[in-house]
């Protein structure tokens, strides 16, 4: 098996209908990740040139069309240092990072699954991003204590807002957060003309963001968003092992 230098993992939206067409709707970075669980996702890469996104789009397109896919999918690749970049899988569903493409390319991917899945052809363009989203997941855990999930019931919550800014949950002050499924209990979504922007918006959503009654990873996500390498865009799929927790 082929050893990878300086791994990122970098996923392309695709989009098929019942026609034979296939187009996609540009990458999303998703290296900051532990245990393989993503963390933080963001939409363009910082490390995506405009013939990388051109070729990754392509192969995309290429397995697409191959398998005659129908609706809306992810083609996932590691990418190395080099920016050479090597299929891993295809996830045939929404993700729940698609919210940062969303954001970017101004376009509703559920409407755009419904209208595929009832028939309706796609135009076959492919998007390019506009301006920068970044995506939090919020989990119920404490991360500095091995990320132990922790279950219980949010005493207070409040949650952040204004333009830009996108909060995807079904969380409220009083819920009861059982410990019979996964720990992710939002997403926090932001938009911005450029990344440096978007790092600084998604910084404040989280200080403004308040649950109480259970541990979350808001506190690790804010450790990483002021952390120099990463501002900087310099990040692999390593980064966390690396990374000073505390």
């Amino acid at each position: 098996e082929k050893y990878i230098e300086e791994p990122r993992h970098i996923e392309i939206q695709i989009a098929g209908d019942q026609y034979g067409k296939v187009c996609h709707l540009s990458e999303r970075d998703c290296s900051i990740q532990r245990r393989h669980q993503k963390l933080i996702e963001e939409a363009p890469s910082p490390f995506v040139t405009e013939e990388l996104r051109k070729e990754m789009g392509e192969a995309a397109i290429k397995a697409g069309t191959a398998i005659q896919y129908e609706g809306v999918g992810t083609v996932e690749f590691l990418v190395d240092k080099h920016r050479n970049f090597y299929f891993m899988e295809m996830n045939t569903r929404i993700q729940v990072e698609h919210p940062v493409t969303e954001e970017v390319i101004n376009h509703d991917l559920i409407m755009e699954q419904i209208k595929l899945a009832a028939g309706v052809p796609i135009t076959g363009m492919n998007y390019l991003p506009q301006g920068h989203s970044m995506e939090c997941r919020i989990n119920a855990e404490d991360p500095f204590n091995n990320f132990l999930p922790w279950p219980g019931k949010i005493e207070t919550l409040h949650t952040p807002g204004g333009h830009g800014i996108r909060v995807d949950s079904h969380i409220y002050a009083g819920y009861q957060i059982p410990s019979n499924y996964d720990s992710m209990i939002a997403k926090l979504i932001v938009w911005a003309n450029t990344r440096e922007e978007a790092i600084k918006k998604m910084h404040r959503a989280l200080t403004e963001y308040t649950i109480e009654g259970v541990r979350t990873t808001i506190p690790l996500h804010l450790k990483i968003l002021e952390d120099e390498q990463f501002q900087k865009g310099n990040f692999t799929t390593k980064f966390m092992e690396d990374f000073d927790i505390n």
